[in-house]
């Protein structure tokens, strides 16, 4: 006869009910940990799971947050139509220059919430000096860092406090799941995020966790050759006369060439650039309308395929038109995100596409 468990035995286990503890997530976990340089991690059913959790754990109803005023654009709601409901105050600000962060700090602000490179304008964030700042005002820093990944960024090497990673993203990196993850500098913050996470219960499921634990294995070979092409890539689009404007941390003409240098690791700016077509908005959208393979058109980011964007009418869709102009996001900005395709097969597709405007 098989051995009756008691109670004692049975919760010893540490897996007494997933939704608070599964082992293949806590596996994930634990390597994310690891690749974040973190105390530990927490995985979520989704990217905006793990900012909400954040957002939730950290703010309370008179609470003050100063937020980059270029963020993804469910970040941007989910400030403006759910928290605000609930007496949480939201400042939105230049995050390129930190004395404008400190300018917006009030006696009430509890958390600061950076995205860098931003999506989708990548602009950056100092983070050390960001986090100097916070630290010294006795405040949070939380970085959402999925433009960069690990291979390119760790914002708790930099003086963060919590890290948020899209999984979506690079972590899964071929259009196979959806997942979050938050990694903290302490242990306390992330006992922090999971009990929040347990009351949500937005947790990662284990299926989605076995799939990413094998996509991490290849991030770094991907995300390698993600930013060598998107580097060429770049480089192309300055020099075709129907390009007005190309953005690239790796070029010698992005704003933050001196930051990028300096604050991103193994000489890699990542799979993400944009530029502007001369014609504007109906050229810009030609372009994505015809544009043909290996190019794909799609909200995703991250992936092995490359995937050309429209954020006026896709990602960022739900951004107040002025506060999206105001940024730089107008109906003609083309997102890019670069694949592991053959570089000269996705120069040569936008090369037709570009000639035919």
């Amino acid at each position: 006869n098989a051995e009756y468990m008691g109670i004692d035995q049975y919760q010893a286990k540490g897996y007494s009910y997933a939704r608070t503890r599964n082992p293949t997530v806590v596996a994930l976990e634990d390597r994310i940990k690891c690749l974040e340089n973190a105390a530990g991690a927490a995985c979520f059913s989704t990217g905006m799971a793990a900012t909400v959790t954040v957002m939730s754990a950290f703010l309370a109803a008179g609470d003050h947050c100063v937020i980059c005023n270029c963020s993804y654009g469910g970040t941007n709601r989910v400030a403006r139509k759910m928290f605000a409901r609930w007496n949480i105050e939201y400042t939105f600000v230049d995050f390129t220059d930190i004395a404008n962060v400190e300018a917006a700090l009030k006696p009430n602000t509890k958390l600061v919430f950076s995205e860098s490179p931003a999506n989708p304008t990548l602009t950056l964030t100092d983070i050390p000096a960001l986090s100097n700042l916070c630290k010294a005002k006795n405040l949070l820093h939380v970085c959402d860092s999925t433009f960069a990944t690990p291979c390119i960024m760790r914002p708790l090497d930099l003086g963060a406090d919590m890290v948020i990673q899209s999984t979506t993203k690079f972590y899964d990196g071929h259009n196979m799941t959806v997942g979050g993850a938050v990694a903290s500098a302490t242990k306390e913050l992330d006992e922090t995020i999971h009990f929040y996470q347990n009351m949500h219960g937005n947790i990662m499921s284990p299926m989605v966790a076995f799939l990413t634990l094998q996509a991490t294995k290849t991030m770094s070979l991907r995300v390698t050759k993600q930013s060598q092409s998107a580097q060429k890539i770049a480089e192309f689009l300055s020099t075709h006369p129907k390009v007005d404007s190309v953005t690239y941390p790796g070029l010698s003409s992005f704003p933050q060439k001196a930051l990028a240098d300096k604050q991103h690791i193994n000489g890699m700016h990542g799979a993400m650039l944009w530029f502007e077509v001369k014609g504007g908005s109906a050229a810009g959208r030609k372009l994505m309308d015809t544009v043909q393979r290996p190019w794909s058109l799609c909200e995703n980011l991250g992936a092995v395929e490359s995937i050309i964007t429209c954020p006026s009418v896709m990602t960022h869709a739900n951004m107040e038109q002025a506060d999206r102009l105001k940024v730089g996001i107008t109906d003609g900005f083309v997102r890019v995100s670069v694949g592991i395709e053959d570089t000269d097969d996705l120069i040569r597709a936008l090369k037709v596409a570009l000639d035919a405007l």
